[in-house]
């Protein structure tokens, strides 16, 4: 295909895939059962963290966590007392356990309380065309009380190598407004324009197969290459090609 051509067909995959029959299989349905902005946010961010492994035992888990938070994650964060936590024993997503569930819960507390919420850390640490910068200091603040030396693995850094895909999802979710009513859209302080694409397996392998990435590695390097194919093709919403490598991969086994 020529570059022409490789827009126009992933332009109709986005189009087939970014709709909200989508939500029905994909995690994102979790933070979509609230409206407050807070709870939408919270609730994106902990579902985006245990966001690997099987869709099915994801949406599970991430629904349990809800739960477990009275599915009120912000009054549960600000409110919270100690015996509360004790209900968050035995639960478990593959490596991460309540021990790291209960740290979240208190860094996020922290993060309210202390640094305006999770829109500001990542807005004021943003550059003009890159969110990656903002991960980075985003962990450091997040891990600036005590904490287990474990729990750190759960927050990528893209500043050491990592393609950081979960995080780099969540922030699609809370930048994009696909008008689609996939993604919310309700972070006004960033732009689409600076996000990278939530790069994993599928939307690698795709994008090897069309010739957006020659690298072998999904990491921080490989990222770089395929958001400069990606925005060379959109550069007001490079992102929204995710769908469509996303769906290339997964639905269409492409």
């Amino acid at each position: 295909m020529t570059k022409t051509e490789l827009k126009e067909f992933l332009d109709e995959k986005v189009i087939q895939y970014n709709n909200p029959i989508f939500i029905e299989s994909d995690p994102i349905q979790i933070p979509h059962q609230f409206t407050l902005k807070e709870d939408i946010e919270i609730s994106a961010f902990l579902t985006a963290t245990i966001a690997w492994g099987n869709r099915k035992s994801i949406i599970t888990n991430a629904g349990k966590m809800m739960e477990l938070m009275g599915n009120s994650p912000y009054d549960f964060i600000m409110s919270h007392k100690g015996h509360h936590l004790d209900n968050l024993a035995g639960f478990v997503h593959r490596t991460f356990n309540s021990a790291d569930f209960t740290y979240f819960i208190k860094a996020l507390q922290h993060i309210y309380k202390n640094h305006n919420g999770l829109e500001v850390i990542f807005s004021i640490n943003t550059t003009f065309n890159s969110t990656q910068p903002s991960i980075h200091q985003f962990k450091k603040v997040f891990f600036e009380i005590p904490h287990l030396k474990r729990t750190q693995k759960h927050i990528s850094d893209p500043l050491k190598g990592s393609a950081a895909k979960r995080i780099n999802m969540f922030l699609r979710w809370m930048v994009r407004n696909d008008t689609a009513g996939v993604d919310f859209g309700i972070w006004k302080s960033l732009s689409p324009t600076q996000l990278s694409c939530p790069l994993d397996i599928h939307s690698g392998n795709v994008a090897r197969k069309l010739g957006l990435l020659t690298r072998r590695q999904n990491d921080a390097k490989a990222l770089l290459e395929l958001d400069i194919n990606l925005r060379e093709m959109d550069a007001n919403d490079p992102v929204k090609y995710d769908f469509a490598l996303f769906g290339l991969g997964v639905f269409e086994k492409f």
